[in-house]
């Protein structure tokens, strides 16, 4: 029988700090009015000074480690999904893995920016698929506020810090049935952190030039992600012999309430086919799918059977789609 990974457990975790449209009303010039207006986004959660990636990441690593009832012990391997790491290495990966006493995990970073999580789910599927590993932990983790540039109002507006994940494990029914993965590097200056690495590496200029918060060019993004998430989300359905009618939910990346409404116009889904948190949480990057995903699962919303497409589009360019069938099979 054919051997497919599913998802056997889900978890989530965002800091308590909560920053509203009217807090930033008095830190840059705009409203809560105009950021509900063009981004659909009300609130975002903010890590604190001394929080790193990894601590957020734990927090939701062991949530959906206690929902699969598998161990760390267990874990083959462990993927983390950020473009805001602890340190440039080792990986926040390796960092997590100790924290969670993972002791027979391998474990490595990936980064595709707002992408990222789904990528991840990709390789996780290619190697249960294989027969290499059994138990693998998917997280998406990100700390965006600290390279926001907070006197930016095009940009601060948007971004907010959280962690979720999953654990996938083997099964011979249900699970991901299909993926698709792109890029296209000639929009690589649209979403980009221009200092710290071998390009621009860190020096007063860089940083008295700001080349360290995160740089985006918000009208060439959203031409890309009100395209890209439709093309892909019935790309990954054409892969798996599935139509749009067949979908029942749709589990889109968090960035803007305008995007994920186009690409659900393009699948002809209703507003009942969507899952969507952007309104509490903003933009977290490769959080946003996981967290809507556990969200999803703990309202009861997601029931055993349903098809779901995960569609995400992020810095690269890139863009990530995922379709499964929900089966919380496995151990």
């Amino acid at each position: 029988m054919t051997r497919r990974s599913t998802i056997t457990g889900v978890g989530k975790y965002v800091p308590p700090k909560v920053l509203t449209n009217y807090d930033l009303e008095d830190m840059v010039d705009t409203s809560h009015e105009w950021i509900v207006q063009r981004t659909g986004i009300e609130k975002r959660h903010i890590a604190a000074d001394d929080t790193p990636c990894s601590e957020l990441a734990i927090k939701a690593a062991r949530q959906a480690l206690d929902d699969a009832e598998l161990k760390a012990k267990e874990l083959d391997l462990i993927l983390v999904a950020t473009v805001t790491p602890d340190m440039f290495f080792p990986a926040t990966a390796c960092l997590l893995q100790e924290k969670l006493g993972a002791d027979k995990a391998a474990g490595f970073d990936l980064e595709a920016g707002c992408s990222g999580f789904v990528y991840a789910l990709s390789v996780a599927d290619q190697y249960i698929s294989a027969g290499t590993y059994d138990n693998i932990l998917v997280v998406g983790s990100e700390t965006l506020s600290k390279i926001v540039d907070w006197e930016d109002r095009s940009t601060c507006v948007l971004f907010g810090d959280g962690a979720g994940a999953a654990v996938l494990q083997p099964s011979q029914r249900g699970g991901i049935l299909a993926t698709e993965l792109g890029s296209d590097g000639s929009g690589a200056e649209s979403l980009y952190l221009p200092g710290g690495g071998s390009l621009n590496p860190s020096s007063e200029k860089t940083l008295a030039n700001k080349l360290h918060y995160l740089k985006m060019e918000g009208n060439q993004v959203f031409r890309f992600a009100v395209k890209i998430m439709g093309e892909a989300s019935l790309e990954v359905l054409k892969k798996a012999n599935l139509t749009p009618e067949d979908v029942d939910f749709f589990v889109p990346h968090q960035a803007n309430t305008r995007i994920i409404k186009a690409a659900a116009k393009r699948l002809d889904l209703a507003e009942d086919n969507m899952i969507v948190n952007l309104p509490e949480y903003g933009n977290t990057s490769s959080a946003s799918v996981p967290i809507a995903l556990e969200e999803a699962v703990a309202e009861g919303r997601i029931q055993e059977g349903d098809i779901l497409v995960l569609v995400a589009f992020g810095a690269g360019l890139t863009w990530s789609a995922a379709v499964m069938e929900w089966h919380k099979g496995g151990k």
